[in-house]
């Protein structure tokens, strides 16, 4: 009887809790710092470019011309964002009509208004991102998603232009 009257508390922190507490407080502290030994992806990108053709060179302008880039108008969606801006998000096929097979493509998809003037612009990487290679006479699906846009923007057009070029 005297044991199921036992009021008697516990003083003092429970050993097990507080080593379990500093272990899961080490492990995260470890796995933040392994994640910011990680390259940014800004890093990544520039090195997947590092050796790809740029705009002015010769080389840039031979393979470019053989990229068509055409927009899907019938699937271009804009939505409202909850900081009361516009999105669009702007579906387009890219299309190797050259020999050689592409293996890094950058692109710069802007949206222009009725005179042309840029109003919003985004650059993307496609190939390796969206796609691992473009293959001659390939087509290829790329995706856009451009934020920003205010209420009174003129959003008449969409242009592509391929920025960075790599070809194996």
């Amino acid at each position: 009887m005297d044991t199921l009257l036992n009021t008697e508390k516990k003083k003092g922190i429970n050993k097990i809790l507080l080593i379990a507490l500093l272990a899961a407080t080490l492990l995260v502290a470890v796995a933040v710092w392994l994640l910011s030994l990680s390259p940014s992806l800004d890093q990544k990108k520039q090195q997947l470019l590092a050796d790809s053709f740029q705009e002015g060179s010769p080389e840039f302008n031979q393979y470019t011309k053989d990229i068509i880039i055409q927009t899907d108008m019938n699937n271009i969606m804009q939505s409202p964002t909850a900081m009361g801006t516009i999105m669009m998000t702007i579906h387009g096929s890219i299309r190797n009509k050259g020999q050689k097979t592409i293996n890094g493509l950058e692109v710069k998809a802007a949206v222009v208004d009725l005179l042309g003037k840029t109003v919003r612009e985004k650059k993307l990487l496609v190939v390796p991102s969206q796609e691992e290679k473009l293959l001659p006479n390939q087509t290829i699906p790329v995706v856009a998603t451009i934020e920003g846009f205010s209420r009174d923007d003129d959003r008449a057009n969409v242009k592509w232009k391929v920025t960075a070029i790599k070809v194996e």
